[in-house]
């Protein structure tokens, strides 16, 4: 049986997947049609419903919980790693509101922290991921939410950081950051969805065992090829919660579903979000 996948390029994901979709790991006889596109590209694609698999933004999956489940393994959560919001100046709130914003896009979980912690900052111009400094450094933008790479390159364009939305987070739920979520559309028979959930992890637990085998499929995707950037990025975003949410995990992202939408920016979702519980 073959699935579709889709994925980001970033370091975390093809550090993820590369022995999964390589065939370094039992499949236990399934085969992966996959893809690679940018996160908010992923997250439109999810609302269509056509991919079997994906990578999308916890922002985005309360919209499209109706069709997708989320699985244990894979998932970007953590602390210390948070969207960041830069800027060539420091601001204060005030100064935040009354901005120009570039965002790596409307439905991205960057977006969503941002909007609990300054609703009333509605100015934003979305932009792909990679040109948000470009954008700030050339007055299109006052100020950026940085993801990925960014995060370690922006000090030197002489950019400085005015806030960090994962110590938001952390502050608020005393939680991890729940940045990216790896569902499966709920068409996908039970039984199928488990596999997948157990190939997951054995291609994350063979990456950790064996990093050098990824490497270079891991550096022809990438924005940035710089090594130390990229071993920075997957020691940031791969950890404990990638290989299982837990109970922990899954509270982080329960906790922001219902935050959301208290603060009314997420709809309703489904009583069961979780493959498994």
């Amino acid at each position: 049986m073959k699935l579709s996948l889709g994925f980001s390029p970033c370091p975390n994901d093809t550090f993820i997947f590369e022995a999964m979709v390589h065939g370094r790991v039992d499949t236990e006889g399934l085969q992966f049609d996959y893809f690679l596109s940018d996160v908010e590209e992923l997250n439109k694609r999810a609302f269509e419903g056509t991919s079997d698999i994906t990578k999308i933004s916890s922002g985005a999956f309360a919209y499209v919980a109706k069709d997708y489940l989320i699985l244990d393994s894979g998932s970007a959560l953590g602390f210390g790693n948070g969207p960041l919001l830069i800027s060539k100046k420091m601001m204060d709130s005030h100064g935040i509101t009354s901005s120009r914003i570039a965002i790596p896009g409307k439905y991205t979980t960057a977006n969503l922290l941002f909007s609990l912690a300054w609703p009333d900052a509605v100015n934003k111009t979305e932009y792909l991921f990679s040109d948000i400094v470009d954008a700030i450094l050339n007055d299109e933008a006052d100020a950026g939410l940085i993801i990925h790479e960014t995060r370690f390159t922006y000090g030197k364009k002489g950019l400085i950081m005015v806030a960090d939305m994962g110590k938001y987070w952390e502050e608020l739920t005393r939680l991890p950051v729940p940045l990216g979520l790896i569902v499966i559309n709920r068409r996908v028979n039970e039984d199928i969805a488990l596999k997948v959930n157990r190939i997951i992890r054995r291609s994350i637990e063979y990456a950790f065992r064996d990093p050098v085998m990824s490497f270079d499929f891991i550096r022809s995707n990438a924005r940035e090829i710089k090594k130390s950037v990229l071993e920075k990025h997957i020691k940031l975003y791969v950890n404990n919660f990638s290989l299982d949410l837990g109970s922990e995990g899954k509270h982080s992202v329960t906790e922001l579903f219902r935050i959301g939408r208290e603060k009314g920016v997420l709809p309703e979702m489904p009583d069961k979000i979780f493959l498994t519980s």
